[in-house]
C-alpha cells in the first residue's frame, strides 16, 4: 500500500506539503491553506518538485538562506488506496488520523497562466 505524509511548513508563508508516495519518488503539493477535513472545503494545491521517499519521515528546521528555510513537521501521515489515476485528476482514499476517506485532486485549466499546475484539493 503507498505511503502519504502532509507536513506542516512554516517557511515564509505557512503552508502545508501534501507528498504521495508514486513511481518510486514523492509527488508533492504544496497548499497555502490547511487541508481539508470534511466535505464542501476546496483547497488550492500547487504542484511541486518530486522529492525523495526518504523524505517522507523528515522532521526539522531547514537553514535560513536555504530553499524553503523554516520548520517542517509531519501533520498527518498515513498508507493510502489509489482510486483512479489521469493526468488531469487523482483520486484517492487516505486512512491516515487527520485525513480519512475519499480525496480527489483536479488540475485546474488556466488559459491566463498556462504551464502553471495548480490543483485543487478537496474531500469527497
Amino acid at each position: 500500500m503507498p505511503i502519504f505524509v502532509v507536513h506542516r511548513h512554516a517557511a515564509s508563508h505557512l503552508h502545508w506539503d501534501l507528498r504521495l508516495s508514486m513511481e518510486s519518488v514523492l509527488r508533492s503539493w504544496a497548499i497555502p491553506k490547511e487541508p481539508p477535513r470534511a466535505k464542501g472545503i476546496k483547497r488550492l494545491a500547487i504542484q511541486v518538485e518530486d522529492h525523495p521517499i526518504s523524505h517522507a519521515k523528515y522532521e526539522g528546521t531547514i537553514a535560513e538562506g536555504m530553499y524553503g528555510a523554516g520548520t517542517v513537521k509531519i501533520w498527518d501521515s498515513g498508507k493510502y488506496d489509489l482510486k483512479e489515476k489521469t493526468e488531469e485528476k487523482i483520486v484517492v482514499t487516505f486512512h491516515g488520523s487527520k485525513l480519512n476517506g475519499e480525496y480527489a485532486l483536479i488540475k485546474m485549466k488556466s488559459t491566463k497562466y498556462p504551464g502553471k499546475k495548480n490543483w485543487l484539493f478537496f474531500k469527497l
